[in-house]
């Protein structure tokens, strides 16, 4: 297993407050509702439903809420949502994945193809960027879990492929195949994880400056913020300075 500084860049995610927090609130909903329809509206009977849920719970998502969004799922008059992934490059090459739940796929591709082109990008087809990336399971805990070697012993023993310990988090990278039973043995070690998620890693990330990062940033912003997109993934990477001047504007 090796570790590595640059894990932040893979998934980008705002800061900001209420409103952030209320469009958040909706996506994780929309996920419990999708994953309920999937299979059984149990989530100890439903893998996907079980990962939903318990992502709700870690972003404190409340209760009501929860078992509100797996009732829909069973109620005639919910939205039929439907499970797309948009795949391009935005500036300076960097390549983007998208994905998006959406009960209107025309209103929602065309608005994402938007936000590639404004940004000096461009929407591929499905597949354009994806094999520089792997499908993984992302498992995290909070620093306070345990030491760094503590923790990748755990995530050894569990069957886990990589860990990247940093003075905030430490996150455990398994095969998607295994996340539901590689968190299952966590939880016996560590205790409950804060996140526990498909995503796409990058298997390489492209390099940017300051001025490029910001239209990649501003571009991550716009997706991010589209109702329908779920989540957002971008192989960029920047230096420590750049990162902190970015972080200060």
């Amino acid at each position: 297993m090796a570790g590595h500084s640059q894990f932040k860049n893979i998934m980008h995610r705002k800061g900001r407050q209420d409103a952030a927090r209320s469009k958040m609130f909706s996506k994780l909903a929309r996920e419990i509702t999708v994953a309920a329809k999937s299979g059984l509206p149990d989530p100890e009977m439903n893998p996907r439903l079980r990962l939903a849920v318990n992502n709700a719970k870690a972003q404190s998502m409340p209760k009501d809420n929860i078992e509100r969004a797996i009732k829909k799922a069973s109620g005639g008059d919910s939205e039929n949502y439907e499970e797309v992934r948009y795949e391009g490059y935005g500036p300076a090459g960097v390549a983007v994945i998208v994905e998006a739940l959406t009960d209107n796929r025309n209103r929602t591709a065309s608005n994402i193809r938007s936000y590639f082109t404004k940004s000096g990008g461009s929407l591929g087809e499905t597949g354009s960027v994806g094999f520089m990336f792997d499908h993984v399971g992302e498992i995290v805990y909070p620093a306070s879990a345990g030491e760094p070697d503590a923790v990748l012993e755990a995530a050894i023993l569990a069957g886990g492929d990589d860990v990247i310990s940093d003075e905030e988090n430490h996150v455990i990278i398994t095969a998607f195949e295994d996340i539901n039973e590689v968190s299952t043995a966590l939880e016996e070690s560590l205790g409950e994880p804060q996140s526990v998620k498909a995503i796409w890693r990058p298997q390489t990330n492209t390099p940017v400056d300051e001025e490029k990062a910001q239209s990649v940033m501003r571009l991550l912003d716009n997706l991010d913020d589209d109702d329908d997109v779920q989540n957002v993934y971008a192989n960029y990477e920047v230096d420590e300075e750049t990162m902190a001047k970015l972080s200060a504007a």
